[in-house]
């Protein structure tokens, strides 16, 4: 039996947050049990973020990058101190870091490279414990897009919530998980196994279409403008024809596609947009492309997490267009996983696989050759000892309490 207590930290595309998250991790048998100690959101700093979003053209490049992998590294590493201190009491062996994710580089429709700051050498000083970091490039390295990573919690999660729940797995014959982020993913088990990719636009867009207003905000909290708004079909058409949505998995995307730049340009094809319309029709967008792949999937029970489910408007948008559909909509919250906590408890879990030699890529939503061990170790205060390699296949994750 492997028993590890994991800081998780993260920030997602919004960059709206440090996504911090204590767990305490057990292997049994072919069963991973997750025992939530609690998560945290630490406000990003303004000036960091408007620097990753828009960096500046008056600093040279290289040194552009290494003060911000520099920077980015000594934000986590206070995140990942604050965790420990309040979340786990000041005792946990490992810390995974997912960093900031700030461009995937695709050639000919193929992953390239991927580049994730926040150094984590300052989070091993600072906690003194050995940091997982960089997942993703192992996965690119064997042919992988690096993302969505999202499906080795979430297949090991639905099959654990299937199996413990005779109801549920009665009367739905394709689970999927959905994660609203700045990019909308999902994971969908069915009878010929697990399929995740990025459906397209989460947030991203709702938060470029804000921050092109007026208003000096950067996101449409509670979906406040959205509810002035109505939606522009002329509009809602336009942004419809991007090609990444007729795409066949595997396949991801992030806000090097769908940015400030993307909106403007597909605007420039419509008459003028007020505000609350702009934000309206890319709300009903994002809801409209994932009710879409998960009917398009054959889903019939989906679970939604992330910060988008905190949009009252995306949400009804969402549960209108999957209910035409005969789909079942309900929140990781109903099934033990605080929504807006449910990546920085995957950053737990891909640490702890990691660490006892299991892979956490799941090859057939990522595009890789085959399965990964991911990330790379870097030491704490004392020396790395791995335990023994796990040789038991993890087919289920039970969350606990």
């Amino acid at each position: 039996m492997g028993k590890c207590r994991v800081i998780g930290l993260l920030s997602g595309t919004s960059m709206d947050a440090w996504d911090v998250a204590a767990a305490e991790l057990t292997t049994r048998a072919d069963e991973i049990e997750l025992r939530p100690l609690g998560h945290l959101e630490l406000p990003y700093p303004e000036g960091l973020r408007e620097e990753l979003r828009n960096p500046s053209p008056e600093e040279g490049w290289s040194a552009r990058w290494c003060r911000l992998d520099a920077e980015t590294g000594r934000e986590l590493a206070r995140a990942a101190r604050i965790g420990l201190d309040e979340l786990a009491a000041g005792r946990a062996e490992l810390v995974a870091s997912l960093g900031q994710t700030v461009h995937h580089l695709v050639e000919h429709g193929r992953t390239t490279g991927t580049l994730q700051l926040g150094q984590p050498s300052w989070i091993a000083e600072s906690t003194g414990l050995p940091v997982v970091s960089d997942p993703r490039g192992r996965d690119v390295a064997a042919g992988g897009q690096g993302a969505p990573l999202a499906p080795v919690f979430d297949t090991l999660w639905l099959r654990g919530l299937l199996r413990d729940h005779p109801s549920a797995r009665a009367r739905c014959a394709t689970a999927a998980a959905l994660n609203i982020g700045g990019i909308a993913n999902i994971t969908v088990l069915g009878e010929a196994g697990t399929l995740g990719y990025d459906t397209g636009p989460g947030n991203a867009l709702i938060d470029a279409a804000v921050s092109l207003g007026s208003t000096g905000r950067t996101s449409d909290h509670g979906g406040e403008i959205a509810a002035r708004g109505r939606t522009r079909t002329d509009l809602l058409e336009e942004l419809s024809k991007d090609d990444y949505y007729t795409r066949r998995p595997p396949k991801s995307t992030g806000r090097e596609h769908f940015d400030h730049d993307y909106l403007r340009r597909r605007l420039a094809g419509v008459p003028h947009v007020d505000e609350a319309d702009l934000v309206a029709t890319v709300t009903r967008l994002t809801a409209l492309t994932v009710a879409e792949e998960c009917s398009a999937c054959s889903a019939d029970f989906v679970v939604a997490s992330g910060g988008g489910v905190a949009n009252p408007v995306l949400y009804a948008e969402l549960r209108r267009e999957l209910g035409n559909r005969g789909i079942e909509l309900s929140t990781s919250d109903e099934h033990g996983v605080p929504r807006a906590a449910k990546e920085a408890y995957l950053a737990t879990l891909l640490g702890f696989l990691t660490l006892h030699g299991i892979a956490g890529n799941v090859p057939s939503a990522t595009g890789a050759a085959g399965p990964r061990v991911l990330g790379s170790i870097t030491p704490g205060r004392d020396p790395v000892r791995l335990p023994p390699p796990h040789r038991t296949p993890v087919r289920t994750l039970r969350v606990l309490g």
